[in-house]
C-alpha cells in the first residue's frame, strides 16, 4: 500500500486520534518531485488560498494552514526524509502482513524524538495558524530536545512571501507570536533569500528571522539592483524616431527614440531600478530592450509609400 493512503489514525502526545496527512497530495506533486517543483506548487496554492485574498473564509484559511504545513516538511531535506521514513515503515509493515491496528505508532514516534532537531514548529503568522498534531508528533519532540541550542545561535526562521511591488516599496507584515501581535516592516530593496531580523520575537525570547520570498514578476527581471524589461514599438517609430511608453516600477514613462534605432537596442534609464537595501534613496538602473512590432495590415497608401521607399537605394 502506498504510504500516502494510510487509513489508520495516529495517536499523539495527548492520546487523541488524528489522521495521516499526505503532504505530497496536498501540494499536488509527485513523491519524486524536485525542490523547484515543490516550491512552485506551494507558491500557486498559497497565493490562491491566502487569508488576505479570502477574508472570512474558514475553509480557505484551513487550506492555507495545510498548504503551509506541507511546504514546511517537503521543502526541508531533513523533515522530508523523516516524513518519507514514516511512510516506508508503515508500508513495509503492511506488506509483510501486519494489520493496521497492530502498528506501533508510539514506538516509532519515541524513536524519532531521540533524533536530531528539525527546525521550529511554531508559526508566528496569524494568517497561517499553528501546525497539526500529526506534524508535531513527527517533529515536535525532536525540536523541543535539540533545536534550542541551534536556535540560540542562529535564531528561528520563517518564510514570508511578498510581491515584487512590495519588495520595491517596502511593506508591513503582522506577526502573532508569544501571545502578542507585532507589526514588522520589510524594507525596500529586499530580494528572495533576504532575512529580516525581529529581535526577541521567537520562542523563549530568541530572535526571529523572516526569510523573504519575492514572487515572480512578469514585467521585470532583476539582477542585483538593476532591472531589465522589454518595450514593443512600431517599426515606423524605429525608422523615423519618436516616443514610446515604458513600464517602470513607479508607472509608465516616455522614452525618446532617435530615428534609425535598431531592434533589440537597449536603453538605460538611470535610477529607475530597485532601491539599495541599505540606502533606499539610491536605486539601480532600468534597462529597456526594444522590440519591433510589424503591422499585419497596411492601407493602400501606406503600401504605396513603402514600395516606393523600397526602390530607393541607401
Amino acid at each position: 500500500m502506498p504510504y500516502g493512503r494510510l487509513t489508520k489514525p495516529l495517536r499523539g502526545d495527548n492520546n487523541s486520534l488524528m489522521d495521516y496527512k499526505d503532504y505530497y497530495k496536498i501540494l499536488g506533486v509527485e513523491r519524486k518531485a524536485s525542490a523547484d517543483d515543490i516550491r512552485s506548487a506551494y507558491r500557486k496554492l498559497a497565493m490562491k488560498y491566502h487569508p488576505d485574498k479570502n477574508p472570512g473564509d474558514k475553509k480557505a484559511e484551513d487550506k492555507f494552514k495545510e498548504i503551509n504545513e506541507a511546504y514546511q516538511v517537503l521543502s526541508d531535506d531533513q523533515k522530508r526524509a523523516r516524513y518519507d521514513q514514516l511512510g516506508s515503515a508503515y508500508s513495509n509493515f503492511r506488506t509483510s502482513g501486519g494489520r493496521p491496528g497492530d502498528f506501533q505508532w508510539d514506538d516509532w514516534f519515541q524513536q524519532g524524538g531521540q533524533q536530531r532537531g528539525y527546525g521550529n514548529t511554531d508559526d508566528p503568522f496569524g494568517g497561517a495558524g499553528g501546525f497539526s498534531d500529526f506534524f508535531r508528533s513527527i517533529f515536535g519532540e525532536a525540536v523541543r530536545n535539540s533545536a534550542r541550542s541551534q536556535a540560540a545561535q542562529q535564531g528561528y526562521q520563517q518564510e514570508v512571501q511578498i510581491s515584487f511591488q512590495e519588495a520595491y516599496e517596502g511593506s508591513m507584515r503582522q506577526l502573532q507570536t508569544n501571545g502578542r501581535k507585532l507589526q514588522v516592516r520589510i524594507p525596500a530593496g529586499v530580494k528572495t533569500g533576504s532575512k529580516v531580523r525581529v529581535a526577541g520575537a521567537g520562542p523563549e525570547g530568541l530572535d526571529l528571522y523572516l526569510v523573504v520570498n519575492v514572487t515572480d514578476e512578469d514585467k521585470f527581471e532583476r539582477e542585483g539592483q538593476d532591472l531589465y524589461t522589454t518595450s514593443t514599438l512600431s517599426v515606423f517609430t524605429l525608422i523615423l524616431g519618436g516616443e514610446t511608453e515604458v513600464e517602470t516600477p513607479t508607472g509608465k514613462v516616455k522614452l525618446s527614440i532617435p530615428a534609425g534605432t535598431q531592434t533589440d537596442q537597449v536603453f538605460r534609464l538611470t535610477g529607475r531600478g530597485m532601491p539599495h537595501l541599505k540606502d533606499p534613496k539610491t536605486k539601480g538602473d532600468l534597462y529597456v530592450k526594444l522590440k519591433v512590432q510589424v503591422p499585419k495590415y497596411l492601407s493602400s497608401k501606406q503600401r504605396e509609400l513603402l514600395e516606393e521607399a523600397a526602390r530607393i537605394k541607401f
